[in-house]
């Protein structure tokens, strides 16, 4: 039932970004801050939304390599609050773990291992939600684990 949540908030929240979300650097909001472009399944570089800057294309639990859904390009792969490298769900190619609006490292969900905090649009460094630790603003709400993929140190 989670993954069945999960899968089902990445393909709405896919859906429902046709008219784009943007991902800004830090506090920002300036056009001239934009990391990232969400529109539909795909996810580009900077404010570009050309086939030559998809970064990422999502379909289903699966984070794929540019404008590919070849099973040779899977990069990530969801499965319930775990997010694992290429088309694994091995406990040993575990590389985050999402809980209550943290990203942690592998399969911890220890105070330790914490990476990355999101907390009202807004993405942080480790367990802190400091003005001065805001990697990311995004304009409107994004999966967590989609988070964890752009932002994370993998």
């Amino acid at each position: 039932m989670k993954q069945f949540i999960l899968i089902a908030t990445i393909l709405l929240t896919s859906l429902s970004l046709n008219a784009q979300n943007k991902v800004y650097k830090g506090n920002s909001t300036s056009y001239f801050d934009i990391l990232y472009t969400v529109k539909g399944d795909k996810i580009y570089k900077g404010s570009s939304t050309s086939y030559s800057d998809c970064k990422y294309t999502v379909d289903r639990n699966m984070i794929y390599q540019g404008n590919s859904t070849s099973y040779s390009d899977c990069l990530y792969t969801i499965d319930e609050d775990k997010i694992y490298k290429g088309n694994s769900t091995s406990y040993s190619d575990c590389l985050y773990t999402v809980s209550n609006g943290k990203i942690y490292k592998g399969n911890s969900t220890s105070f330790s291992d914490c990476i990355l905090t999101i907390n009202d649009k807004k993405v942080y460094h480790g367990n802190s939600t400091s003005y001065s630790d805001c990697l990311a603003t995004v304009e409107n709400g994004m999966d967590n684990a989609l988070i964890a993929i752009l932002f994370g140190p993998y």
